[in-house]
């Protein structure tokens, strides 16, 4: 199917012509037919005989393009032309690829074929045919030429031109032969796309419940789909699909569709508002964007955005040129790229044409940021371009990217986050030196906790941290921490070291009579730099608060190996010339280590090689002392 909207004539001529092309009646409402004047949007369709439509072969290549014996479906919004009612035009338009545009020979062109015009250009449209209509009553020539030359200097470009009668029906089979023509120029969008449904019309069917109407630009939608409407908070499910009133299990964009959905509440769905593929598009109040038609300073502080079906009033902020931050009301679901029309109420100045640049632009809080943020827009053109918008971002999650309308140009490199390569290599050469940094200023803590990394980077998420130190070949994760070198430990100050050198002394003399908390506080040991020394290596933690030197679970396993087996704690103290206080702690240091085990409640008994696995190993062959550890 190909959707066209019909603009650029005022009275019942283009309405009178539609009908001729569709034999369907296009003012929905009786007011409208006896005025003679279009005063809210109609709808209706024709299939293209097969001579017209190239032997019945659609766009995408596929027979008959709807299914039918007949050549494809074209569908028609048309769209009033009177100035009271340009709001309602710019709802028919918005969401429609391409245009018939109507002038009549008799009247030639209007103001508003004027408007008409302006709003296509500020939106970008590139497919149009021309019909010129009322060839009955006067020469159509010279009004062609006008029209064509006047959209010629527009996005149109030099369109295809008919002179047509509705009442003789003189140019009528060549006007739906351009017709065809122009629907097999236009692209294929994809049905894989992401669906934005403009609504308008939303009305309740009597054992139904809602239904909404509006231009499926791309994508498919499905019965039994999942939806969500713009307000980002409506879960909604697809019931049932129409299209041309036709059921249908499932349509693709471009077309009219009808949706007959669940769960919508009174007053949420209705002209303006869209339905969205859920958990695909991000919801903006803020945007940047480039301005078309008029320089941004000139504009008044408040115009009505339009694009889809939606008229919204924003806040304008010039910042460049041909740039300005819009503030809006009601978050919309707005991609780069986007195409829309600035207009002010009352249509005093021509409509401007603006395209998104920035759906998540950055706060402008500093003196001289809005010049800065200038200059960076400046370089953009709305092209979606994925690997720009990274290496402008440094940082950003896949699923951002995407729902901001972009192509994710590589894989994450943690979770859902992509970096770009420069800013990632300049992050891992911040956290190395921020690992040396803080192993100079904390010797005895050495160890930079990941969360402390994530905020002096400034980085949004602690795996960053994570993926960053993988990829480091200087920094290393140990215990929690991140640590600089092969084996980063802690440096203790000299007065530590002497105390240290006092509390080696006193266990030389007696290995296993750890010393009490009293002395520790005498030699002006704390809990900080006794945890220092045992991460340094200098100490042995067998218990809390029971510090022996680095060797002394072997040491007491050969010990206890020379008691008879199995021995009782008793036994086991006196053998190690020690205190309950600490038999007890370090018998069970023994048994985690896998050099004793327990027989019963009372006795224990050595663990041969074989049994101990490493521990046996460790029993007949201390290990040798690391030489890059302190020495006391």
């Amino acid at each position: 199917m190909r959707v066209l909207a019909t603009a650029g004539h005022v009275d019942h001529g283009k309405s009178a012509l539609v009908r001729a092309l569709t034999g369907m009646e296009p003012d929905r409402f009786e007011a409208e037919r006896r005025r003679g004047l279009t005063l809210d949007l109609g709808f209706v369709w024709t299939r293209l005989d097969p001579e017209a439509s190239a032997n019945g072969d659609s766009a995408d290549g596929s027979p008959d393009g709807d299914g039918g014996p007949g050549g494809e479906h074209i569908a028609f919004v048309d769209v009033p032309g009177h100035e009271r009612f340009v709001a309602t035009m710019l709802a028919g338009v918005g969401p429609v690829p391409a245009v018939l545009f109507v002038v009549a020979a008799d009247q030639g062109w209007q103001p508003q074929s004027q408007e008409h015009l302006e709003i296509l250009d500020a939106l970008g449209v590139r497919h149009a045919v021309l019909a010129v209509s009322r060839g009955d009553l006067a020469d159509p020539e010279p009004v062609r030429a006008d029209a064509v030359e006047r959209m010629a200097a527009t996005s149109l470009g030099t369109v295809s031109s008919v002179a047509v009668s509705a009442v003789t029906g003189a140019g009528l089979a060549e006007l739906r032969r351009e017709l065809a023509r122009l629907g097999r120029s236009l692209p294929v969008p994809p049905a894989g796309a992401d669906v934005r449904l403009w609504l308008d019309r939303a009305f309740t069917v009597r054992g139904q419940g809602t239904v909404v109407t509006g231009t499926l630009g791309a994508g498919t939608l499905r019965a039994g789909d999942r939806l969500v409407a713009g307000d980002g908070g409506t879960a909604l499910r697809v019931r049932g699909l129409q299209c041309l009133r036709e059921d249908r299990s499932a349509v693709s964009g471009v077309a009219r569709v009808a949706v007959n959905v669940h769960g919508a509440p009174d007053g949420v769905l209705g002209r303006g508002q869209v339905l969205l593929t859920p958990d695909r598009w991000l919801l903006t109040g803020l945007i940047d964007v480039r301005v078309r038609g008029a320089p941004p300073r000139d504009l008044p502080r408040t115009v009505t955005l339009h694009i889809g079906t939606a008229a919204v009033p924003v806040t304008v902020r010039p910042l460049g040129e041909d740039t300005a931050r819009l503030t809006l009301p009601r978050e919309l679901p707005l991609r780069v790229g986007d195409r829309a029309v600035l207009r002010e109420p009352g249509g005093r100045r021509p409509p401007c044409g603006m395209t998104v640049l920035d759906v998540r632009p950055p706060r402008l809080t500093r003196r001289g940021a809005a010049r800065t943020r200038a200059a960076e827009l400046a370089d953009l053109t709305g092209a979606p371009d994925g690997v720009a918008e990274l290496r402008r971002r440094g940082l950003v999650r896949r699923s951002e990217l995407v729902a901001m309308g972009l192509p994710a140009p590589t894989a994450p490199v943690a979770g859902d986050w992509l970096a770009d390569a420069t800013r990632w290599a300049a992050l891992r050469d911040r956290l190395e030196a921020e690992v040396e940094r803080h192993a100079a200023r904390h010797p005895l803590e050495p160890g930079l906790p990941p969360e402390a990394a994530r905020r002096l980077l400034g980085l949004p998420d602690r795996s960053l941290v994570d993926a960053l130190a993988e990829t480091s070949e200087k920094v290393h994760s140990r215990q929690g921490r991140l640590y600089g070198g092969a084996d980063a430990r802690p440096t203790l100050p000299p007065p530590v070291q002497a105390a240290m050198d006092d509390v080696r002394r006193d266990l030389l003399r007696a290995p296993f009579r750890a010393p009490e908390a009293g002395r520790l506080t005498e030699l002006g040991l704390t809990r900080r730099t006794v945890a220092a020394a045992v991460a340094a290596g200098a100490l042995l933690r067998v218990g809390d608060g029971i510090l022996l030197l680095p060797g002394a679970d072997a040491r007491a396993a050969a010990v206890l190996r020379g008691l008879p087996q199995p021995f009782t704690l008793s036994q086991a103290r006196r053998a190690l010339d020690t205190t309950r206080r600490v038999a007890v702690p370090l018998l069970e240091y023994l048994d985690t280590q896998g050099l004793t085990e327990r027989v019963d409640d009372q006795h224990r008994r050595c663990r041969t090689g074989t049994e101990s696995g490493g521990g046996g190993g460790r029993e007949s062959n201390p290990p040798a002392r690391d030489p890059r550890a302190p020495r006391f």
